[in-house]
């Protein structure tokens, strides 16, 4: 029995090559109607574009292009956070905003993916997934464990996570399975079955399954999950299902997904990967491909991070990193042939990284020094209160096992620290207290192992600093050039502030999208 995959690397490289082709279609193909939230009638571009669409779901999947290409090693959530500060932060929509809000404020992640951000249950991250399909073909658990370090900087604990999640190991097992039932199976693996991404994705199926008309299962979505945003991301994973279901073809797939409605640029962005995976160059028709070519047209407020030209080049480049780190998988490899493992599902089925992931809190801050992850559990939130005990907690481990280390917590002056000795290897608590908290305030970790001491940096705040933000809104924006207004380099800036109530699409799609 073979006990790991080989895949041609000149197949993976045509079906990784179709992936881009195809995100870059259907992405194009459902921005005209994004955040819309009626039925359309689409059986083709309308109106018939001249060159793709500038799209978020590719640019943000570019700068961690870049990161890997940057990187010796695969990259800690610190790196995410990093970059995005770097190459992204101009955006202000709804968790890209929050997300770059936490970080500046320096709450790194997973804490920053869900404190004070309402949004962590929308589509920013999911539309993330290809990436880490194509750096780890045929192994969808390592290509989700990579997905949740993604979307812990902006969805942590939320149902974006599941979704990116969900989708890479779609895609990942796409590269060597194509029966779409299976396909489903194997997503839904990685993710726990009570989030509501698993629960609308098995609706979803039961309506096709069970006979069930296409507008039918698609009014079903919307009464059961439809009631949120336009780009929340559980009714907008039960469009993409129903589209890869429903459809006949490569196009219909794609028009059923995006003719639902709300994100619709998402939507058929990500099945028109995963179809690109699945059928390869030859499986994408001419006629969808002509009107827009392979030409990448990034978004303006993306920032200068060497982003590749055309699909060919951000092909080549993704190539040498699946070639970088494919000792890093444990499921596949190269070779001049496939050969696929009798034990073939079985394999694309193990799971147990992607649960090991789903564990980490996501009330806590991750660093990595020397080869030790260093973890600060708030807890709770990242917040002490004036005169009352705030208890965290510090571990540390090497390799994801454990280590006997000296910990010590220091905070600021006039602080009441105070350790707690516990029988936990790798792990010390400890009780804070001051009268006395600013807005932001900085504690010392101090870990000493094997005789070298390694010191980090953490935030928590005073109550100042987290009042939280009005329901539903964005973080502001300027009219002008369209950047967080942190980011804004206009001499007068117009505040623009996007938010559920009110929210006028055709604004958006003027000031991003035209």
């Amino acid at each position: 029995m073979n006990k790991k995959i080989q895949l041609s690397k000149k197949e993976y490289y045509d079906k990784m090559y179709a992936c881009w082709l195809g995100k870059n279609i259907g992405g194009t193909l459902g921005a005209p109607y994004e955040v819309k939230k009626y039925v359309n009638d689409l059986t083709f571009y309308h109106p018939v574009p001249n060159g793709s669409a500038p799209n978020d779901d590719l640019d943000l999947q570019l700068v961690w292009l870049k990161l890997l290409e940057d990187k010796a090693t695969l990259p800690e959530v610190e790196d995410f956070a990093n970059y995005w500060l770097k190459y992204t932060s101009y955006y202000p929509w709804d968790e890209y905003g929050f997300c770059s809000r936490n970080l500046e404020r320096g709450l790194l992640p997973p804490v920053s993916g869900c404190f004070e951000n309402f949004f962590i249950d929308n589509m920013g991250s999911p539309i993330r997934s290809e990436i880490w399909a194509c750096l780890f073909p045929a192994n969808p658990q390592a290509a989700a464990v990579m997905a949740w370090k993604d979307s812990s900087l902006d969805h942590a604990g939320g149902e974006g996570t599941y979704g990116e999640m969900f989708w890479a190991a779609v895609e990942s097992a796409a590269f060597v399975e194509s029966d779409p039932e299976m396909l489903i199976k194997i997503g839904l693996e990685m993710i726990p079955a009570y989030s509501e991404i698993s629960r609308v994705i098995r609706d979803a199926v039961w309506c096709y399954k069970n006979g069930v008309r296409w507008a039918n299962a698609r009014n079903k979505i919307v009464e059961c999950y439809g009631g949120n945003h336009g780009c929340h991301a559980v009714p907008n994973h039960g469009f993409t299902i129903l589209g890869w279901l429903y459809g006949k073809d490569f196009g219909d797939k794609l028009c059923k997904a995006v003719n639902c409605g709300y994100d619709s640029d998402c939507t058929g962005a990500t099945l028109g990967s995963l179809l690109g995976i699945i059928g390869g160059r030859k499986g994408i028709p001419k006629k969808w491909l002509a009107p827009i070519g392979e030409q990448i047209v990034t978004h303006p407020l993306t920032g200068k991070c060497g982003a590749p030209k055309t699909i060919k080049e951000l092909s080549g480049r993704m190539l040498k990193m699946a070639e970088k780190f494919e000792a890093c998988s444990s499921t596949a490899g190269f070779g001049n042939k496939s050969v696929l493992s009798k034990d073939l599902r079985s394999l694309l089925f193990k799971n147990e990284k992607a649960r090991n992931i789903l564990k980490i809190d996501p009330l806590s801050t991750i660093v990595v020094r020397e080869g030790l992850t260093i973890t600060l559990h708030y807890n709770g939130d990242p917040v002490i209160l004036s005169g009352i005990r705030k208890s965290l907690e510090v571990t540390v481990s090497a390799k994801g096992a454990p280590v006997q280390a000296k910990i010590e917590l220091k905070a600021p002056k006039g602080w009441q620290v105070e350790g707690v000795d516990v029988e936990k290897t790798g792990s010390r608590s400890f009780e804070l207290l001051t009268k006395n908290e600013k807005g932001r305030n900085i504690i010392t970790v101090a870990v000493n192992y094997q005789g070298q001491e390694i010191t980090v940096n953490f935030m928590i705040f005073g109550i100042q600093e987290a009042k939280g933000f009005e329901l539903g809104r964005n973080v502001r924006s300027c009219k002008n050039c369209g950047k967080r207004i942190e980011k804004c380099g206009c001499k007068k800036s117009r505040i623009l502030d996007f938010g559920i109530v009110g929210f006028d699409t055709k604004d958006f799609l003027d000031h991003f999208f035209m």
